[in-house]
């Protein structure tokens, strides 16, 4: 029946030591990321309450930039971080409560390879197997199964030194499968692989999926969220800022489209006269110099910009326009870029 996952006021909390307490050079993990909401007493907000459900044999993605509170969510749901509040099930077990045998459902593949150099791949998956209790026959029949979906048969014997970026993904993410694990977990399962390799990682992954499993992948790529993910949501200082399919999610931007346009200069009453332009939606001043127009139309809206501008007496210096996309959504409610 597959395995679901439910996350309940899920909050995770960092503290770093105060400044010029002894060690000070020490602290908690991640609590320097720029981009999380941090309090006078040294307190790091990772995890600000989120709550979710993920169907059992859906691909589930989290997206956001970089310090977003991906991967300390997957930390949680993976009993390798400890929650300061809220609950997470892995099916029926609590993570905190059932660690053990939340471990036996779920595999993962962290975001950088930690895997053993003083092994061969198929050494990897072998001792993978047997901490999870499988015979001999079953790990070395799987063992095998897997070097050769993977297309790693040719290196099984060979030790890591030398194995390519893309190899150590592709054995990284065997390993994983090697107990045949009810929910996968991906933390950026593609960051730094070429175009090639990526594909072949989307495919095995849906490959998985298509077996009734329940894939849950953190990324800041857009396109494998939109190619990869029946549903997703989106991440930003801890908190979800939406969720839903990635359609419904680009269907609810104002307009779809956005114009990121510059001026030499921002007069008042430009930007009110920008939001009178047919087809516009919405204006947002970015800058001094700068503004934000969504509308239900693109490249045919420039030349009312244009006059906008003659009007105002100023000079139309930059155009930059987005088609709706689940990086325009991420402009539109936090007003900066997925990447950043």
């Amino acid at each position: 029946m597959g395995v679901g996952i439910r996350i309940e006021e899920l909050r995770k909390v960092y503290v770093s030591p105060p400044a010029g307490s002894a060690g000070g050079v020490r602290f908690t993990p991640l609590t320097v990321r720029r981009s999380r909401e941090k309090k006078k007493n040294g307190e790091v907000i990772a995890v600000a309450g989120i709550s979710l459900e993920i169907e059992a044999g859906e691909i589930f993605g989290l997206l956001g930039p970089n310090g977003a509170g991906k991967s300390t969510t997957i930390g949680i749901l993976t009993t390798r971080v400890v929650p300061t509040g809220g609950q997470a099930y892995i099916g029926e077990y609590e993570v905190r409560r059932a660690p053990v045998k939340v471990k036996r459902l779920i595999g993962v593949v962290p975001q950088r390879p930690n895997l053993d150099f003083s092994l061969t791949a198929r050494e990897v998956l072998l001792f993978h197997g047997a901490y999870f209790g499988q015979s001999a026959k079953e790990r070395a029949r799987r063992a095998d199964e897997l070097l050769e979906r993977f297309q790693l048969t040719d290196r099984a014997d060979n030790m890591l030194h030398g194995f390519s970026g893309g190899m150590m993904q592709r054995l990284s993410i065997a390993r994983a499968m090697m107990h045949d694990p009810e929910v996968l977990f991906l933390d950026e399962p593609s960051a730094g692989l070429d175009p090639q390799t990526r594909l072949l990682l989307w495919d095995l992954v849906r490959d998985y999926n298509r077996q009734g499993k329940t894939i849950v992948l953190t990324t800041h790529d857009m396109h494998e969220a939109d190619a990869l993910c029946g549903r997703l949501a989106i991440i930003d200082h801890g908190k979800i800022i939406a969720q839903g399919t990635p359609g419904e999610l680009k269907s609810s931007i104002p307009g779809g489209y956005l114009l990121r346009v510059r001026f030499d200069a921002v007069p008042d009453g430009l930007l009110g006269e920008l939001g009178k332009l047919a087809g516009v939606t919405e204006v947002r001043a970015a800058d001094h110099t700068a503004a934000d127009i969504y509308a239900d139309r693109g490249g045919s809206l420039i030349p009312a910009v244009v006059n906008a501008a003659q009007v105002a007496g100023v000079a139309l210096c930059d155009v930059h326009i987005q088609e709706p996309s689940l990086e325009t959504l991420f402009l539109y409610h936090t007003g900066r870029s997925l990447r950043d």
